[in-house]
C-alpha cells in the first residue's frame, strides 16, 4: 500500500497511522478487535485510487502504544479524532468494522460535526440487554481464535470469519497470507482485556437516532460473531440509512466480499459528497 503520509499522534498513547492516496474525499477507517490497521488492505489498495484513505493501529495493537488502564469506546473514538487531527482532516467520511464499527458509532454520536458520512460493517449498537451476543458455539470459537497454539488459532479464526462454503473455494495461498496478517503481532493480554471491557460497555442505542448524516450499514448474513440481526437493529435506529445485505458473507466480509464492499463505500461516499455540494450551492445562492 503506497503511503503518502504516516506518523504517530503527538499525544499519548501515541497512535501509529498511515494515509494512502493523495487526492479525493477523505476516508478514515477503523479496524476491529485485536487486528492491525493494515487488515484494511483490500479496501485501501482499491479506494486509494480516488480517495485519501487514513487507517491506523488501535491503541495497544501493532505499532501503537498501549494504555496502562482499561479503556472505553469513547477513548478509542478520541484516538480516532487524534489521528484525523494528525492528518490535518477537520472532517471526513468514517468507516468501521466489528469493534471498529462501535468506535465510529461513538464518534458519530459525540462529534457528528466531524463526520461527512458513516459506514458500519458487521457491528452492533451494544446495550445492557446483551441482545448483541453471539451464540455459545461462536463464543467458544472466538476464545479458541484468541488463545492457544498458533495452528489451532488459525483454524478457529477461519471458522470464526468465513463460511465453510467460501473456505472450500478460496485460493489457499491467499487465505494463508490473510490469516498470517491477521494473527500478525498478537495483542498483549492486557490489550485484549481492555478491548473486551470497552465492547461489554458499548452502548449507542437511542443516541444514534440523532445522527442524520448519510449512513451505510453492511450486513454479512452468515456472520456467527456479530449475529446479522444486529444490522437490522442499527437500521431501525438509523431510519435514513441504507442497508446492504451480503447473503453469503461471514464476519470476514472485508476480505471475502472486498469488491462489493469497496464499490458500496465508493458509491456511498460519492453520494454524500454530491449531497454536500448541493447544500453548499443552495447556501451560497440563498
Amino acid at each position: 500500500m503506497k503511503t503518502v503520509h504516516e506518523g504517530y499522534t503527538p499525544t499519548t498513547p501515541r497512535i501509529r497511522y498511515w494515509q494512502s492516496g493523495a487526492e479525493g474525499p477523505r476516508l478514515l477507517m477503523v479496524m476491529g478487535f485485536s487486528m492491525q490497521g493494515d487488515i484494511w488492505k483490500p479496501q485501501v489498495e482499491d479506494l486509494m485510487r480516488d480517495h485519501q484513505v487514513g487507517y491506523f493501529d488501535n491503541r495497544g495493537i501493532g505499532h501503537s502504544e498501549k494504555d496502562s488502564r482499561l479503556w472505553t469506546m469513547r477513548d478509542m473514538a478520541q484516538d480516532t479524532l487524534r489521528v484525523a487531527d494528525a492528518l490535518g482532516w477537520d472532517d471526513f467520511h468514517l468507516c468501521g468494522v466489528s469493534m471498529g464499527g462501535m468506535v465510529v458509532q461513538e464518534l458519530a454520536c459525540e462529534w457528528p460535526e466531524r463526520v461527512r458520512s458513516l459506514t458500519l460493517i458487521a457491528t452492533h449498537e451494544g446495550g445492557r440487554g446483551m441482545k448483541w451476543l453471539p451464540s455459545v458455539h461462536a463464543l467458544n470459537v472466538f476464545l479458541r481464535a484468541n488463545s492457544g497454539p498458533r495452528e489451532k488459532r488459525l483454524h478457529a479464526l477461519r471458522e470464526l470469519l468465513y463460511p465453510a462454503e467460501f473456505l472450500a473455494t478460496v485460493d489457499q495461498a491467499a487465505m494463508d497470507q490473510r490469516m498470517g496478517e491477521q494473527l500478525g503481532r498478537p495483542a498483549e493480554r492486557s490489550t485484549v482485556l481492555a478491548q473486551l471491557h470497552a465492547i461489554l460497555r458499548h452502548s449507542t442505542g437511542k443516541r444514534l437516532t440523532a445522527f442524520r448524516k448519510p449512513t451505510l450499514i453492511i450486513k454479512p448474513s452468515q456472520d456467527i460473531l456479530v449475529p446479522p440481526h444486529n444490522s437490522d437493529r442499527l437500521r431501525r435506529r438509523l431510519a435514513h440509512a441504507r442497508l446492504l445485505e451480503l447473503e453469503d458473507a461471514g464476519h470476514g466480509a472485508v476480505f471475502q466480499k472486498a469488491r462489493e464492499i469497496n464499490e458500496a463505500i465508493r458509491a456511498h461516499v460519492a453520494a454524500a459528497e454530491g449531497r454536500e455540494a448541493t447544500r453548499a450551492t443552495d447556501r451560497a445562492t440563498a
